[in-house]
């Protein structure tokens, strides 16, 4: 057999190993994170929050001006929530069949309907923390793969303009740009983003540092590969593991800052629904007793970032290939 047969008998067979360490590996990641109480967990409540979010704006046209109801001011929950409060209160005891499914959740000040505000606030939250995780990323991953493999001049600027953002507590800059360019979900979104650029391009330089000088990388060079073909089919895959699970664990901290804009009244305006906006409508209700309206906002937010941490916690050790095979 001639060498040139060898060699077109031998390529199928690279690839077809390639695909199949490929699935395996797949399949090794899989068995981990199923094995995993923390992925089951974190993986049940994000993908129940993205199931929600996705849901709810379509079978609802949330109206809020068409949602007041000053007959229902500060109505308690009832159906399930209602029926559990009652047995706990020995003077107020209800039965299965007294239960009502009016208002859920409760209602707020105006008789809207808490349950179906905290749905398209929860809309809202993983709406903001995708947009700010895909521009941060994308923009991160760019700067950070071209100064790690690119070094020199290139290097020096992008990575001490990265240290002048690192250099403010990332919600202060989120305040102090919204502030300037306006009180504005779109704003609190865009500056969210601008604080979460650093993350991922001082991750991804780090990662670009590392391969630029693996044997592929120069064998690639040695054929002539050019320096952005090379970042695209050589850096970029073997640093989406990390890129992964930060991206996870950025979606949490990106619910929390729009939370917190939101309370501070720099985010979504009213009386359109945002979880951290209800949380600071509640309070003076709070003090007066009426627990529901903060609980339920509250208790989402927690729900949710929970969920993406313990997700991102898990990915970090099934991507890990350290942890491979051991167990």
């Amino acid at each position: 057999m001639s060498t040139a047969t060898q060699l077109k008998t031998s390529e199928p067979v690279k690839r077809l190993n390639g695909g199949s360490a490929r699935r395996e590996m797949l399949r090794d990641i899989t068995r981990r994170l199923w094995r995993n109480p923390s992925a089951r967990i974190g993986g049940f409540l994000a993908l129940a929050s993205i199931t929600i979010a996705i849901i709810v704006p379509l079978l609802d046209n949330y109206d809020p001006v068409r949602d007041n109801n000053l007959g229902a001011r500060y109505r308690p929950p009832d159906c399930l929530v209602g029926w559990l409060t009652s047995q706990l209160n020995d003077v107020e005891k209800q039965s299965i069949g007294d239960m009502t499914c009016e208002f859920p959740f409760g209602a707020d000040k105006n008789g809207r309907d808490i349950m179906r505000r905290v749905g398209h606030g929860l809309s809202v939250s993983l709406s903001v923390g995708a947009f700010v995780v895909g521009i941060s990323l994308s923009i991160g991953v760019s700067i950070g793969l071209a100064a790690g493999f690119l070094s020199g001049w290139v290097e020096s600027i992008s990575m001490r303009s990265m240290d002048v953002i690192l250099a403010f507590p990332s919600l202060l800059l989120a305040i102090a740009l919204v502030t300037v360019a306006g009180a504005s979900l779109t704003n609190g979104m865009i500056a969210i983003a601008i604080t979460q650029i650093p993350t991922f391009a001082r991750l991804s330089r780090s990662m670009a540092i590392s391969i630029r000088n693996t044997e592929y990388v120069v064998a690639a060079r040695s054929v002539g590969a050019g320096g952005f073909s090379i970042m695209l089919s050589h850096v970029l895959p073997n640093s989406l593991a990390p890129l992964i699970v930060q991206a996870t664990l950025m979606l949490g901290t990106a619910v929390i800052t729009t939370a917190a804009l939101g309370f501070l009244g720099l985010g979504q305006q009213p009386p359109w629904p945002e979880l951290g906006k209800m949380l600071a409508e509640s309070q003076p209700a709070l003090a007066s007793g009426k627990w529901w309206v903060m609980l339920f906002p509250g208790l989402t937010i927690v729900l949710i970032v929970l969920g993406f941490n313990l997700l991102g916690d898990a990915l970090r050790d099934a991507l890990d290939p350290r942890l491979r095979g051991s167990d």
